[in-house]
């Protein structure tokens, strides 16, 4: 049996999540379907590739395809991302290359996919709590700026007392929709060449901004995310 990620006291609140959507029964099945995902998520191999201990393969696929169509796994991230303590939001964004797989078919959808020095890349705009949990993203093409997204980071996830960023935020506009909008504090350090320093910066807290870039080391090791 290959190796799987649920433990039981996952799979029970993940599967309770499910049923409330209203689209999916309490099959018994559809454990094995989460875990067969997670497993072609983890490794990044072709979908025909699964193992058959997960099942037939076009079916965790067709299910994995439905789920996402229909909303049910975003509404599980969204659940569990207010399950959290949001007093500290960090955000930040990384890139990520383009599968040779991901180009090519011409669609009117927006697919996140833009050219780089680096080549075709997709951009992960990430926001985590205090544990350093993913509470919302966003994905732009690989060529935007990080602080594009920071205001739909912000507003889209839970309300937090600071809000900690580097210095690729450094804007007075952000700063004014933290502490309006946001009813937060900023911690973000100014640039060099700002006229303004950073005397109001607490180092303290901004030191725990590691929390985000351990998000994405954690997310990266999932080989279909990373391509």
């Amino acid at each position: 049996m290959p190796r799987t990620m649920l433990t039981d006291k996952a799979w029970l609140k993940l599967k309770l999540l499910m049923e409330e959507t209203g689209r999916v029964y309490n099959k018994f099945e559809h454990r094995n379907t989460l875990e067969g995902i997670l497993y072609r998520m983890r490794t990044g191999i072709p979908w025909r590739d699964l193992p058959s201990d997960f099942g037939d393969w076009s079916t965790v696929y067709r299910r994995f395809n439905l789920w996402s169509k229909k909303g049910i796994l975003d509404n599980i991230f969204k659940v569990l991302a207010y399950i959290t303590d949001s007093e500290w939001l960090f955000i930040d964004g990384t890139i990520v290359r383009a599968h040779q797989h991901s180009s090519g078919a011409q669609s009117q959808n927006d697919e996140s996919i833009g050219k780089s020095r680096g080549g075709l890349s997709t951009k992960i705009h990430l926001a985590v709590d205090s544990y350093g949990y993913p509470v919302h993203f966003e994905l732009t093409g690989g060529q935007r700026n990080d602080f594009i997204m920071a205001e739909a980071l912000i507003r889209n996830s839970p309300k937090s007392d600071y809000v900690v960023a580097d210095k690729g935020y450094d804007s007075q506009s952000i700063r004014d929709f933290v502490t309006e909008q946001a009813n937060s504090k900023a911690v973000i350090p100014r640039r060099k060449d700002n006229t303004k320093k950073n005397k109001d910066m607490d180092w303290c807290l901004y030191k725990y901004r590691h929390l985000v870039e351990n998000a994405f080391a954690r997310i990266k090791h999932f080989r279909a995310i990373s391509t």
